[in-house]
């Protein structure tokens, strides 16, 4: 039996995919909201403002006490915050400022599983800092507001924009597993820089002072918090309903007799 033809007013239903379909792959949506585009270029000045701060304090630091800019720059990615606060940067600024048709690198930051995996990292930043190094030490002036844009700020408003903006999308277990290739590389090759260099940037993974048992077990921990903000970002992502976008329907509008009228 031929299937009938869909009218003018009556679209085809097959042309309304659900927007984990269509909308999944890219960001922002295909119309964005002057919303979500100031929100992710405010994160993206906000995060390189802040990683800049950053560099230029480590550098100086490292250069005043007579070592070189390798050192420098080996100091300043010894901190998962920096490595974290410079991904976030790229990685908004690839949203709020390219096209959807640009190069590998800017499309692989901007799909929404890419979004989340940097939301997820940035907000466990945001976390252990305040719950485990806020009371270390207590900065003031400009140093304060640095470090407040580091570890609140911007982990603040990237989860604002994650829950405002970034739609549904399928995950799957495969990439939930490529989340985890960040945060277990850093403590991996953290662990290889201390051992070489003696030098551990957190007093929780310090072998020198709590040795290699006390700092698998912390470490363990760490991971485990990690899991758990994943699986609540995933548990989110499940409830969310999934949207449906009607795309423009092609169908030729019907001829009536006005259409032949010469006048």
């Amino acid at each position: 039996m031929k299937k009938r033809a869909p009218t003018a007013n009556q679209p085809d239903s097959s042309a309304i995919k659900p927007a984990g379909d269509t909308l999944a792959h890219d960001l922002p949506l295909p119309a964005p909201t002057m919303a979500s585009i100031a929100l992710a270029m405010a994160i993206a000045l906000i995060a390189w403002l802040a990683f800049a701060a950053q560099a230029d304090v480590t550098v100086h630091r490292m250069l005043s006490r007579g070592y070189g800019m390798f050192d420098a720059v080996e100091r300043l990615t010894s901190y998962l915050t920096n490595l974290t606060i410079f991904t976030c940067a790229l990685c908004f600024t690839c949203v709020a400022c390219f096209p959807q048709n640009s190069p590998p690198l800017v499309r692989f930051f901007r799909q929404p599983t890419v979004v989340t995996a940097v939301t997820c990292y940035i907000v466990f930043v945001g976390f252990a800092y305040n719950l485990l190094l806020r009371h270390l030490w207590t900065p003031s002036g400009w140093r304060m507001l640095l470090n407040e844009s580091l570890h609140t700020v911007v982990p603040l408003l990237v989860a604002l924009y994650w829950l405002l903006f970034v739609p549904r999308f399928h995950l799957r277990l495969r990439h939930l597993l490529w989340w985890l290739v960040y945060p277990l590389g850093y403590l991996a090759l953290t662990m290889v820089r201390g051992a070489l260099s003696d030098f551990y940037p957190y007093p929780f993974i310090d072998v020198g002072e709590l040795g290699y048992e006390r700092v698998l077990i912390n470490a363990s921990l760490l991971v485990l918090a990690f899991l758990l903000l994943m699986a609540v970002f995933a548990a989110i992502n499940h409830r969310r309903p999934v949207p449906f976008v009607a795309p423009a329907s092609s169908a030729r509008p019907q001829e009536t007799h006005h259409d032949n009228n010469p006048a």
